[in-house]
């Protein structure tokens, strides 16, 4: 089948509206959120499980390059093409195939490929249940199988990294036939066919207990966070225990739906917010916490006081659009943008439009933030955002006055719901904010280096000290991250000039002399090294090596030769 035909069938498929090709039509699907762009022969968005099937089938059988994408939020570039292949590239968008289904009254979810995070809190609601993950350094409208594909682990202190054992996939084999697999512990039928109407209609037995010994969590998270005396990391990447089938195959496997487990809504959580100028009150702070409390966590958010001042001026569109319109609009929103940044973006005059009008209307925004946070900006450079529940309320309570009350370098307070709902989105806003710097200030800021770490859980030096032959090539740092997880996002906005991937090359050499693990939760895309048991992950999953090849810099060829 020659290109044409290809398209031709695909269009068949999927109707004309969702088959695009050409280069400025698919443009927006082609580039990565902070970073990548590639070729493709055409962008499919399927509108059901068996039209992604046939899809597949098709391209498989023109032996194409498939490369699945959700809300393309990833980090790391592991969502959309890289440059060019000797091979032509189908990419197939799943955001059409949104649908969650409850399954045994809510303990459990079946999430299709392109249902998001936001999707499955709203559903939950009235059910009085929780997900198994909440957005925490990631975009808006991250999908729910995006995050278990990658490992991907939030802001959760009790649940760990997405994780299930319970999916349906596609996998082309070592012979290269394309076969349908149902690990979803729910009776469907035989053919491919059949196993996909009846789970696009729900015409299946919701109530059906999972496979025993099969899990839809990572039960074990809560054990592993706790052993603060350990050399390794929490979770990261490249852990082999959260390496299996859909799990962590970035995109290695065609996936059609995973099965998940929720949690009981708490009865009561409290917010406090910390500001402390010695990083050591943080670590003493997180090490009496997982060993001595009862009760976890919900979060516990580390923002230093360069990324607060930054997300308050360039992620304030963001905060103040999510407190105003809701979480349900803004993937719309953010849809709108993209497909006018790709337009605009072809123009050295209106290149980075968008951003710079977004950036000058918050100037006339009034003051976001409130008065208490402000002070503690001024006050201390090291601020944790903890949200802990139920009987941990009680332990917070104890052990905060005696570790901060009446000193003059580090200070708490228990914030209003409304105080730590903003505290909540500053925190989340800062994870855009140095990519919208990095788009205002082009003229001064060659790239945005953005780095995903899993420090050991024994370390006590978190608080990274760089040689002034590095900082002299950044024009700021940005540190946030996950305090109780030792996962930490940073991003460096780079100097106009500087060669990045050098930079980058030093950073890297930096962190594995101190035994950290990266990416920690982001995939480590086109970006990263896929060290020997992820590489050997991919390979099982896919092969022939026909989805998103060159993952993980490995080839890019058919059969990784």
């Amino acid at each position: 089948m020659n290109n044409e035909a290809l398209i031709a069938r695909l269009t068949e498929i999927v109707g004309t509206k969702y088959c695009i090709s050409g280069d400025k039509k698919s443009e927006r699907f082609r580039k990565g959120f902070r970073s990548g762009e590639g070729q493709a022969l055409c962008v499919v968005k399927p509108g059901t499980l068996l039209e992604q099937w046939k899809v597949l089938q098709a391209s498989v059988a023109a032996d194409k390059i498939v490369i699945f994408q959700a809300a393309n939020t990833g980090l790391t570039e592991g969502s959309t093409p890289k440059s060019s292949y000797a091979r032509d590239v189908v990419v197939i968008n799943t955001m059409r195939m949104d649908a969650i289904h409850c399954l045994q009254g809510g303990k459990q979810v079946l999430s299709f490929p392109g249902a998001t995070l936001f999707a499955l809190e709203r559903l939950l609601r009235p059910l009085k249940r929780l997900p198994h993950s909440v957005i925490g350094s990631s975009s808006i409208g991250a999908s729910i199988l995006g995050g278990v594909c990658n490992n991907s682990g939030g802001a959760l202190c009790e649940r760990g990294p997405a994780y299930t054992e319970l999916s349906l996939y596609a996998q082309v084999g070592e012979d290269g036939k394309l076969r349908l697999v149902n690990h979803l512990g729910i009776e469907l039928g035989d053919t491919p066919e059949e196993i996909l109407t009846r789970l696009e209609a729900g015409d299946y037995d919701k109530d059906s207990a999972a496979p025993a010994g099969k899990k839809a969590s990572d039960t074990d998270y809560d054990a592993i966070l706790r052993d603060v005396e350990s050399p390794l990391p929490s979770r990261y990447n490249n852990d082999d225990r959260l390496l299996h089938e859909v799990s962590g195959c970035a995109g290695k496997l065609a996936v059609f739906a995973i099965r998940l487990d929720t949690y009981p809504q708490n009865e009561e959580e409290r917010t406090y917010y910390i500001g402390t100028n010695n990083p050591d009150d943080i670590t003493e702070l997180r090490r009496r916490i997982l060993t001595e409390f009862e009760t976890l966590p919900v979060s516990a958010e580390y923002v230093h006081r360069e990324c607060f001042d930054i997300a308050a001026e360039y992620g304030k569109d963001t905060l103040v659009m999510i407190d105003k319109l809701g979480t349900d609009r803004l993937p719309a929103v953010f849809a709108l943008k993209g497909a006018v940044d790709a337009r605009l973006n072809k123009f050295s005059l209106t290149r980075g439009f968008t951003d710079k009008f977004m950036q000058f209307a918050m100037r006339l925004w009034p003051q976001h933030l409130p008065k208490f946070m402000r002070d503690y900006r001024d006050r201390f450079e090291h601020h944790l955002i903890l949200k802990m529940h139920d009987g941990g309320i009680t332990e917070a309570e104890k052990l905060l006055p005696e570790l901060f009350e009446g000193r003059d370098d580090a200070d708490f307070i228990a914030c209003t719901p409304r105080e730590a709902k903003i505290a909540g989105l500053h925190r989340f806003a800062a994870a855009g904010a140095a990519v919208r710097y990095g788009h205002v200030h082009a003229d001064q800021v060659e790239d945005i280096l953005a780095l995903d770490i899993a420090l050991p859980r024994n370390d006590l030096n978190w608080r990274e000290q760089l040689p002034k032959e590095i900082t002299d090539k950044l024009v700021a740092k940005v540190y946030y991250g996950h305090m109780m997880c030792h996962v930490f996002h940073h991003d460096y906005i780079v100097k106009k000039g500087v060669d990045v991937k050098a930079l980058k090359a030093e950073m890297l050499k930096l962190l594995d002399q101190r035994g950290i693990e990266y990416p920690a939760e982001h995939n480590v895309g086109h970006l990263y090294v896929a060290k020997e048991d992820l590489a050997a992950h991919y390979k099982d999953c896919d092969p022939t090596n026909s989805f998103n090849p060159g993952i993980g810099r490995m080839s890019r060829e058919k059969h990784y030769a």
